[in-house]
């Protein structure tokens, strides 16, 4: 049986590990409300982009779209070339299941394109880890951005987007996949895994519930060069959109984590607590019968 000293220390300890994790809720929750403004602010320019794309894409002929030098990011590349992976993951731990989910998916993702040369970018340190540690795989992480949460700038997609551009032209890459958490809710996040290049039609066409726009365009500057500054404005506002997503969603799984971790722990030092007094009510009793014991041997 553990004694009264092993028992306070462990409660001791136990209420240490509970004031780091309610201070660590305490700053996700305050941090949290600025990701969520930022992520509101981007999204309709990330929204209005692709509005704007699926105009010109309607409007635009095909000699317009793929003559142009800004149109070899619509144009399907023949299969069996290289791909490219962007992987956006978290620069710490203590955030639940918000990293293995995403490893996990990009595990997934190797697995299926197994045998082919894959070229990856990771955002956050959790991600550039897990693809350093792969062996086995003709695999090269030819880009990393570390230490950028939770103070995501335009700065880091714009890096991300010249980085993701520079493999797409040199090295021939067939394809470019997307991977990361998207904010839902505050105790909800959807890993997605989403192809940023080639533009295919489909995602360019608006949807039926986008209202039918205007298609009688007219050009200035020229379509070529329209298109050369647009194009990677848009790739460069889909990867911003991408980090603030998995910033948000980052701090509030770890948000939901660490008030699950605090109240684990008020419950174990309850337990230990109990513990402690029925330890310590036994020690008395058995005090006590010694004494009466004793006396009796002592009055006999």
């Amino acid at each position: 049986m553990a004694s009264l000293r092993d028992i306070r220390k462990h409660i001791s300890s136990v209420k240490s590990i509970k004031q780091i994790t309610y201070a660590m809720k305490m700053v996700a929750a305050a941090r949290i409300k600025r990701a969520q403004s930022a992520i509101l602010a981007a999204r309709p320019f990330a929204e209005e982009m692709d509005r704007l794309i699926a105009d010109l894409y309607g409007e635009l002929g095909g000699d317009d779209l793929y003559g142009a030098e800004a149109g070899r990011l619509f144009a399907e590349r023949a299969a069996g070339g290289p791909l490219c992976l962007v992987l956006v993951t978290g620069d710490k731990g203590l955030c639940g299941s918000f990293n293995t989910n995403l490893l996990k998916a990009a595990a997934a993702w190797m697995r299926a394109n197994r045998g082919r040369k894959i070229y990856a970018l990771a955002a956050g340190r959790k991600g550039r880890d897990f693809l350093r540690r792969l062996k086995g795989l003709d695999l090269e992480l030819s880009n990393e951005l570390v230490g950028i949460f939770p103070k995501v700038t335009y700065a880091h997609a714009q890096i991300l987007k010249e980085a993701v551009l520079k493999l797409y032209d040199e090295a021939g890459v067939e394809s470019v996949t997307l991977i990361y958490n998207e904010f839902k809710s505050m105790m909800a996040q959807r890993v997605v895994t989403d192809q940023l290049l080639p533009l295919k039609k489909h995602i360019l066409e608006a949807g039926p519930e986008r209202p039918p726009r205007r298609t009688d365009f007219s050009f200035e500057p020229q379509k070529t060069e329209l298109l050369g500054a647009l194009l990677p404005r848009h790739i460069g506002a889909q990867l911003y959109r991408a980090l603030l997503e998995s910033q948000a969603a980052e701090l509030a799984a770890r948000m939901s984590a660490m008030e699950a971790a605090s109240k684990n722990a008020a419950d174990l030092i309850d337990g230990l607590t109990l513990k402690m007094n029925k330890t310590r009510q036994a020690m008395i009793t058995t005090e006590l019968n010694e004494i009466v014991s004793g006396s009796e041997a002592l009055n006999g």
